[in-house]
């Protein structure tokens, strides 16, 4: 018996060994792994959670973007918004104030049919436990009506511009599995708790990919959904599989474990962006391709204008004329982003206003310092020691005085420390040295980020800060709630403390206006506001570089964000 209880284990270690092998790869793949149609991915950390409305991480948040999908997405090119699991386009009634979409006769990952009644559902869902994230999409929403079995109407209260970019992009959860959950959690002191804590390790998809097995703190195995919609259909142009029999998601905890695996052939893609760091050791491989993609990101310096000095504007704009962007790309960033004039990054086409003011753009920094100075003294500003001396020579500042002739006090600015993010810690230092030498105390000071945020956005108790946002929404909403006067206070998004009237104004009529173009005229209106005001100054968008091994898979399409997305992952082939 004894014996055979060792051959048995010998053989099950065996068989895991081999699977092991199959599902991770080893240091010393080769391009015929390819031949196994597994893609390898290799990522910094495993999702939180599979359960979509608790999930808020961007590692949980791409393993369930291959899975629940929305109405529409955005197409790669363009960036405009495409049909998914719709049919066609929203057919809108502005007397009735409906919406009506027809939906593609899609399945489910278990086979079951995609309807009307799961659409309805998810809705019903999200407003009634007002769930995090996705209330403010789907609270104007009247009703949902089912038209017919793949036929829906939805019935505003009221007009709102993000029902398009933002309700119409929500993903769809099956109602069948979730509707189990829900009576679970009727009768709960705190039902909407117990939805979120709900432990999902299959959710069911109309996705591409469904979750087939999890390892915890190893990887996450992900195959192909075979009732995928898409499979074989040409949407806006792209051919779509998937291709690829699964996805191994590898988790490595460290860049330096990826990108050694990246090289080494143990994945296939590393999905994060590489630091400039490691492009030494990368770009001189010919089995390795490095994408270079723009963000929607924002990266910024702000002020409170709470209080002095930068209550005052021309000392706002003074300081957007000495931030040297231009230097902040190239020696911090080392070339990898793109110089930012507006609170709206380039890359969102539609909305990006390219006529604002560009404090300094262009200039020398003696240029920089002969036009700050000339706001500040025209301001009534002095000093002990003026930037700009009596024969127009650039010299060293000292002892700059507000115009009331006080002396201005020592301000801080803070930063995230260094080992958190590098290029706004470095940003904050050069700010500081470019802002002394007009002769004004600036300190930068780094601070935990969780402290920061307490200080900027809970308690107000700041002079300057920058900050950041990594991942922006297309949809420009944010620009009301990051300058709108109701959300001035403690915990609100308007940390700089402004308020304009007309700002208001302006900002709520775009948040209603259901044209497009009417719409586009009033967001740039706004960011032409928001850039005169200098409440903010924006200072860089940092570039995506994402590296693939070209010797084992083709068909990558990089859009906004990089290479890492849906259309890549349906439309990619083993070589």
């Amino acid at each position: 018996m004894a014996k055979c209880f060792k051959r048995n284990m010998m053989v099950r270690g065996l068989a895991l060994a081999a699977m092991v092998t199959v599902l991770l790869g080893g240091l010393c793949a080769t391009p015929a792994a390819a031949a196994n149609g597994m893609l390898k991915i290799g990522v910094l950390e495993e999702p939180k959670s599979l359960n979509l409305w608790l999930a808020t991480d961007a590692w949980s948040k791409r393993v369930l973007s291959l899975i629940n999908e929305p109405l529409f997405i955005r197409e790669p090119k363009s960036n405009e918004l495409v049909p998914w699991l719709a049919a066609g386009k929203p057919v809108y009634d502005a007397g009735k104030m409906t919406y009506t979409v027809k939906l593609k006769k899609a399945k489910w990952s278990d086979g079951s049919d995609f309807t009307a009644a799961d659409v309805i559902f998810t809705g019903q869902l999200i407003n009634k436990f007002r769930m995090p994230r996705h209330r403010s999409k789907w609270s104007f929403i009247e009703r949902v009506v089912a038209v017919d079995k793949h036929t829906v109407r939805f019935e505003l209260k009221r007009p709102k511009a993000i029902f398009l970019s933002r309700t119409l992009t929500t993903p769809i959860v099956q109602k069948k599995q979730w509707e189990k959950i829900v009576a679970s959690a009727q009768g709960a002191e705190k039902p909407l708790t117990v939805i979120l804590r709900h432990k999902l390790t299959n959710p069911i998809g109309t996705g591409p990919f469904v979750v087939s097995k999890w390892q915890k703190g190893v990887f996450v195995f992900m195959k192909a959904n075979p009732h995928f919609f898409g499979r074989g259909q040409t949407i806006s142009g792209h051919k779509l599989g998937p291709h690829i029999k699964g996805i191994i998601f590898k988790v490595y905890g460290t860049a330096d474990a990826a990108i050694l695996a990246l090289r080494k052939g143990a994945i296939d893609f590393y999905w994060n962006s590489i630091q400039a760091g490691y492009l030494e050791q990368l770009k001189d491989d010919k089995d390795i391709k490095l994408f270079v993609s723009n963000k929607s990101g924002l990266y910024y310096l702000g002020f409170n204008l709470r209080k002095e000095p930068f209550d005052d504007v021309a000392l706002r704009r003074a300081v957007a004329t000495l931030v040297s962007k231009e230097f902040i790309i190239k020696r911090i960033l080392q070339g990898y982003g793109e110089v930012l004039h507006s609170m709206i990054p380039p890359g969102n086409s539609f909305y990006y206003n390219p006529d604002v003011p560009k404090y300094g753009y262009g200039k020398s920094m003696d240029e920089r310092m002969k036009l700050a100075y000339n706001i500040l003294r025209e301001a009534g500003y002095t000093w002990e020691t003026p930037p700009v001396n009596a024969n127009g020579e650039v010299v060293r500042g000292e002892g700059i005085r507000l115009p009331d002739g006080s002396p201005m006090k020592e301000f801080t600015i803070l930063t995230p420390p260094a080992d958190y993010d590098p290029h706004r810690a470095m940003s904050g230092q050069m700010i500081q040295e470019w802002l002394r030498a007009a002769g004004m105390p600036a300190v930068s000071r780094p601070m935990a980020f969780g402290a920061l945020i307490q200080k900027v956005k809970g308690q107000h108790d700041f002079d300057a800060f920058i900050l950041g946002y990594g991942k922006l929404s297309l949809d420009p909403g944010y620009l009301r709630a990051f300058f709108h006067s109701r959300y001035n206070k403690p915990r609100g998004y308007n940390m700089s403390g402004y308020e304009s009237a007309a700002y208001d104004a302006l900002s709520n009529e775009s948040n209603n206006a259901m044209d497009p173009k009417l719409r586009q005229e009033m967001i740039f209106q706004m960011q032409a506001m928001l850039m005169a005001a200098v409440p903010y100054v924006p200072l860089y968008n940092p570039k995506v570089i994402e590296g693939v091994r070209i010797d084992r898979f083709t068909g990558w399409v990089p859009m906004l964000g990089g290479v890492g997305n849906i259309w890549s992952l349906c439309q990619i082939k083993a070589k």
